[in-house]
């Protein structure tokens, strides 16, 4: 078996890949975030700001991707250490879809254009707002986005926990090492 595939010991170069670049995402998610909140209007507001619808849908794109990956390895992917962690995994999974999937509809609702990347992903129309699609996002995508932040701190440090007890060491699973 390759290295790009998941082994019980380990994850694999593309689970890996994905996991490490979707972090990186992520992060720059909450930083145009704050970026808009503390220097609003700003320089540093205005670029990164202006990534963020685009790297949303790039992040749900991504968790697609990777659940299909984690699907196709299934039996061969390390165990989970516990369901309390199971249960964490696919909540993260969950927000990574969801957060994304109800600003879309938002936008969609909005009547606006939203182009990502050069593409026209949904073109505008001027027929008047469709209400019942913009709420849920309005009332749910910025909180839900402080869930995620709040859930993703307590993965990470769980990591460190499992490996400082001196249990297995889910952080090595996930560097590759």
């Amino acid at each position: 078996m390759s290295n790009l595939h998941d082994s019980a010991q380990r994850y694999g170069a593309i689970t890996r890949l994905l996991h490490w670049g979707m972090a990186v995402l992520l992060g720059w998610q909450f930083v145009t975030v704050l970026a808009h909140v503390l220097v609003e209007d700003s320089g540093l507001d205005k670029f990164a700001w202006g990534t963020h619808k685009a790297t949303g849908l790039l992040l749900m794109v991504l968790v697609v991707i990777r659940l299909l990956w984690a699907l196709y390895n299934s039996s061969r992917r390390p165990a989970p250490v516990s369901t309390l962690a199971r249960f964490g995994h696919l909540a993260l999974y969950g927000l990574l879809f969801v957060i994304p999937f109800i600003a879309l509809l938002r936008q969609y609702g909005s009547g606006r254009e939203f182009v990502a990347f050069g593409t026209t992903i949904m073109p505008g129309f001027s027929d008047g707002k469709i209400e019942w699609m913009i709420a849920p996002a309005s009332l749910l995508h910025g909180n839900l986005g402080w869930l995620l932040l709040f859930m993703v701190i307590g993965h990470a440090a769980m990591a460190f926990v499992h490996r400082r007890q001196g249990g297995e060491d889910v952080l090595a699973r996930m560097i590759g090492r």
